[in-house]
């Protein structure tokens, strides 16, 4: 399974149910990477989303408690991490896209993680674990530093050490 995110240097990944900033370069690279993939979020991520529906060209899974969710193009809903593991058995190419509590627990079922790393620090409520310093993880692929709207980042591939 595979995460991606994008995180500042003190690895914040959201403020306020949204995003830390608007970078088109990075939600193109989001889309081309999980474009026809299967999706995983929680309920508060699905809503942070445009018309708080699913996302366009992706199967899209929703882990929520609330047994009566239901939202536009969000094809399946589970209430429980065994109900979700179950229900990723079925299928292949998975990315986890959020938010915070949905990462850190599905982190340890993750082989690849796609990381923005954007040279700036935020203001932030929600936060990733540093991948930098855990022993399970090692950069594999690092893009050239990029720029738009005057912030710095680059893309991270980082890998389960096996």
């Amino acid at each position: 399974m595979n995460l991606i995110l994008a995180a500042d240097e003190n690895w914040a990944i959201g403020y306020k149910g949204g995003l830390l900033c608007h970078i088109p370069g990075d939600l193109k690279f989001f889309k081309e990477q999980t474009s026809g993939s299967t999706v995983v979020m929680g309920r508060a991520t699905l809503e942070s989303l445009p018309g708080s529906k699913g996302l366009p060209g992706r199967t899209n899974i929703v882990l929520t408690g609330n047994k009566d969710f239901a939202a536009e193009r969000v094809q399946i809903v589970v209430h429980s991490m065994e109900e979700l593991t179950e229900e990723l058995k079925k299928h292949d190419d998975v990315f986890v896209i959020g938010g915070e509590s949905v990462y850190k627990t599905l982190l340890p079922l993750c082989d690849t993680c796609y990381i923005t790393r954007i040279y700036e620090q935020f203001p932030a409520d929600r936060y990733f674990v540093d991948l930098d310093v855990d022993v399970n993880f090692k950069v594999t692929w690092k893009s050239d530093m990029k720029e738009e709207n005057g912030i710095r980042y680059r893309f991270f591939k980082y890998e389960r050490k096996h």
